[in-house]
């Protein structure tokens, strides 16, 4: 999957969790996105199998979408929380942390996480 559908995947974990439903305005909004832009991702991704879209237009997370936000979103949370005790300020760890939860690889990201978790124990 592209950084983009992660992407998407992603915003609509979070505004889930925040106030569901979700509707693709929202994700506009969050993304700072135009709605086409989101119409089309929204298109694909539900061809894909990643998200579902109701009658009234709200967007839900199927399975397998839900494991690809999870799964990037827990890169987003570790990583900007290892950057921000490392000194970086809060702004810059979490938009470093959005690009790079994408390309980093599983066993560096495990490494960091373990890191992380046993930082904490300390």
């Amino acid at each position: 999957m592209q950084e983009s559908g992660e992407m998407y995947l992603e915003s609509i974990l979070v505004l889930s969790q925040k106030d569901a439903p979700v509707r693709s305005m929202d994700v506009a909004r969050y993304l700072r996105v135009s709605k086409p832009s989101v119409s089309r991702a929204m298109a694909i991704l539900k061809n894909g199998n990643y998200v579902e879209i109701d009658n009234r237009g709200y967007i839900t997370l199927a399975e397998t979408g839900r494991k690809i936000a999870e799964k990037i979103y827990e890169r987003h949370v570790v990583l900007s929380k290892f950057f921000t005790e490392l000194g970086v300020d809060e702004e810059t760890a979490e938009e470093d942390a959005c690009r790079i939860e994408h390309v980093i690889s599983d066993k560096t990201f495990e490494v960091v996480k373990k890191h992380i978790e046993d930082s904490d124990q300390v």
